[in-house]
């Protein structure tokens, strides 16, 4: 099969969420997850291709610059939510790229409405609310019918790791 071009693979979420719809069924799972992926590394590699394996379809949701902002400090991102969102379509595990502007990911968790919602192994799916280590939008993915994953790290790999070996 011949690889898409990954601006084929870049959308807004209105648009996701028609795309989603038309093919929802029993034999399709969709998989969703978010994060900044700022200076892509063998980590998020590696997590990206084990959350493809719990579904058909992957659909990874970027945090938007203002909100990395808020999260990271004042310094990130280095590199601007369209770059990281083309970096991370060329990917082939990755079937679509989105991004959010708000300070979680739950209301394009609601929108689209995954199968399987996955994050890294800094979180658990049996986490309370309100603790560092919640998954949001977990309670609505499980309300639904669909499963929550964490994943486990890859040791040593961690963009705020790099930057700080390029002090």
């Amino acid at each position: 099969m011949k690889p898409r071009d990954p601006l084929s693979k870049i959308k807004s979420a209105e648009s996701l969420k028609r795309i989603l719809a038309k093919g929802r069924g029993p034999k399709r799972k969709i998989v969703f997850t978010n994060g900044v992926f700022d200076l892509l590394h063998r980590g998020h590699v590696t997590y990206l291709n084990q959350a493809r394996k719990l579904g058909t379809l992957l659909v990874v949701a970027l945090n938007e610059d203002d909100t990395v902002k808020k999260l990271k400090g004042p310094t990130r991102p280095l590199n601007r939510v369209a770059d990281r969102m083309m970096t991370i379509a060329g990917l082939e595990c990755v079937d679509y790229v989105t991004c959010f502007g708000e300070d979680t990911p739950l209301e394009i968790i609601r929108l689209l409405k995954p199968n399987v919602l996955v994050k890294g192994g800094d979180y658990s799916p049996a986490a309370p609310l309100g603790s560092p280590k919640y998954i949001v939008g977990a309670d609505d993915v499980m309300s639904w019918g669909g499963s929550v994953k964490a994943l486990p790290f890859v040791e040593g790999y961690s963009t705020t790791k790099t930057i700080e070996r390029f002090k």
